[in-house]
């Protein structure tokens, strides 16, 4: 074999294992815990879509934490509250967003309504990134998912970041407390959750946007998060689109943040409306740049050999 063949294998190699080097091809959520108590986020991954390094943790009051996302992936994340683990079977269960692992992992399993859900698509049609925060499923946490230098005239931040739960319709309304005495609004659920109807559901012969219409329940939603899914066919006013961004997920947002999500154009650049641990994670992978110097330098070589 040639020296000219040996070093672009030796190229070829380099470029093909960034591909595996997070960060390169990839971006970071950072999801972000403002809430006065834990949550324990759950990640799923849709069909086809390889799980992420973690699909379920604790997440303190106050802490941040990064996750690198593989480009192409698809999937949601949630905040589960009021979690527990039974100290004779060593269950571990949920309140709200339970996704019925048993366990702090999710390990494939969603979240049971109701529960606010960020959906993602990276990388999708014409390359762009496509997110929604839905309350489709119902509501039991605010939360806000703002963009990081990404791009695009649809990048800017959704979510939800109202108290849905004190307002919730007592139809909807999902009550835990310590005592029958000591309850309180937990979550809210969807008309389709709590009534099971097509019409709520979108669903029979109501499974078009021409037949499914938003509902009072739906309106509820609506009014309260204006850019965030609150029925199926919501999609012109709640789905967001951007080109190689970074996301931060923030569960229980600042007050401040509130004239941002209710329908005020924020761009992808501002970044005051979260708590951001994001930049800290862009640098975390050295390797990166050591693959990225040699290959550079091999190619060099080769160009040299060719005069």
């Amino acid at each position: 074999m040639s020296p000219t063949l040996s070093f672009s294998a030796i190229s070829t190699t380099l470029m093909s294992l960034l591909l595996f080097v997070p960060g390169v091809f990839s971006a970071t959520f950072t999801l972000v815990n403002q809430c006065g108590y834990t949550i324990w986020p759950g990640l799923l991954s849709g069909a086809g879509t390889a799980p992420l390094s973690t699909t379920g943790f604790a997440l303190n009051s106050g802490e941040s934490v990064p996750i690198s996302v593989p480009s192409g992936w698809s999937g949601r994340l949630w905040g589960r509250t009021m979690c527990s683990q039974d100290s004779t079977t060593g269950k571990f269960t949920c309140v709200t967003g339970d996704c019925g692992s048993g366990t702090v992992e999710c390990s494939g399993g969603g979240a049971a309504p109701p529960a606010t859900l960020a959906e993602f698509t990276l990388n999708g049609a014409g390359g762009m990134d496509f997110y929604d925060v839905s309350l489709v499923d119902g509501y039991n946490l605010a939360m806000l998912v703002a963009p990081q230098g990404g791009s695009g005239s649809n990048c800017t931040t959704t979510g939800c970041v109202g108290d849905l739960n004190g307002a919730c319709p007592s139809e909807l309304k999902v009550m835990s407390g310590v005592s029958s005495t000591d309850t309180e609004c937990v979550a809210c659920k969807s008309a389709c959750d709590a009534f099971r109807d097509d019409q709520y559901c979108c669903s029979g012969a109501y499974n078009t946007p021409q037949t499914c219409s938003p509902s009072s329940y739906s309106q509820y939603f609506k009014s309260a998060c204006p850019r965030a899914y609150s029925y199926a066919y919501d999609d012109g006013t709640s789905t967001f689109t951007c080109a190689a961004a970074d996301y931060v997920i923030t569960f229980c947002p600042t007050p401040a943040a509130s004239k941002k999500s209710a329908g005020i154009q924020t761009g992808a650049g501002d970044v005051s409306l979260v708590t951001s641990g994001s930049e800290l994670s862009k640098m975390q992978h050295p390797l990166q740049f050591m693959a990225i110097f040699l290959t550079l330098g091999v190619s060099l070589w080769q160009l040299k050999q060719l005069h």
